[in-house]
């Protein structure tokens, strides 16, 4: 990757590859989906090292050369100049029309960066479903045992839209658990006539879940801004402070460094 440093002395790569080839085959997979499978994740790893660069005089990007998308398309079985022109120009709709986007050289960066992420994630998610189903006993069952980690909840000095994504789904789950164990279960005390120290389960949760959530909220703004060509970190920075600067206790302006 061009990014980051790929060599790990502790690490075979040669061996660890055959160790999980032999582990596909113990698990059924045919040779296609072995090699569906590498493909995929060498296009994942060949798009991460695509370069782009400023046109002259513009604001807009240009490929940097088109070595490693040609190997990305190979392996996909796409056209390269389709791929790369719907990186560099992508169609936005717009209400019921279709218009093209221009990218900076950031957003560009940005596309490929969730592309990799988003094709990584499908594929992540049929390995799942492929492997269950292969140890699948096919046998009814009534009972499972579960574990969820509901603390997980992160601080960063520079929280990524990922990050965000994630301490949005702990607090949701936070939530939850404390509506089912501390407001459903103590309301089913009182009705058995269960005598109890109430417990005070702290911070309600819900304001903040809205904050992000509710129509407006964040992730509605992040959304009808990506539908406008124009957009810019900065048009959604003054529709946010516009929305709920002010309105909201769990909205504030970042201190300055």
């Amino acid at each position: 990757m061009s990014q980051g440093d790929v060599a790990v002395a502790s690490i075979d790569d040669a061996d660890e590859l055959n160790a999980t080839d032999t582990a596909f085959d113990v698990l059924g997979f045919s040779q296609d989906e072995k090699n569906g499978i590498y493909r995929i994740m060498g296009s994942i790893m060949h798009t991460g090292n695509m370069k782009f660069k400023q046109k002259p005089r513009e604001e807009q990007a240009e490929a940097d050369g088109t070595e490693d998308a040609d190997k990305v398309t190979y392996l996909l079985g796409i056209n390269s100049a389709e791929f790369v022109k719907s990186i560099l120009s992508p169609r936005v709709r717009v209400g019921n029309d279709y218009v093209t986007k221009g990218q900076t050289v950031q957003q560009c960066y940005y596309s490929t960066g969730a592309l990799s992420k988003a094709v990584y994630e499908k594929l992540f998610n049929w390995l799942v479903k492929r492997i269950n189903e292969t140890l699948s006993t096919r046998l009814p069952r009534s009972f499972f045992i579960g574990v969820l980690d509901i603390a997980g909840f992160e601080i960063f000095d520079f929280n990524s839209f990922e990050q965000l994504c994630i301490n949005f789904t702990n607090e949701k789950l936070q939530q939850f658990f404390n509506h089912h164990m501390f407001v459903l279960e103590q309301e089913e005390y009182k009705r058995e006539g269960i005598d109890w120290v109430f417990i005070d389960f702290g911070l309600d949760l819900q304001a903040c879940i809205e904050l992000i959530e509710k129509p407006l909220g964040i992730m509605s703004i992040l959304e009808e801004e990506c539908m406008f060509p124009k957009a810019t970190d900065l048009t959604f920075k003054e529709k946010l402070y516009m929305n709920h600067l002010g309105k909201s206790n769990n909205f504030i302006k970042p201190r300055p460094q």
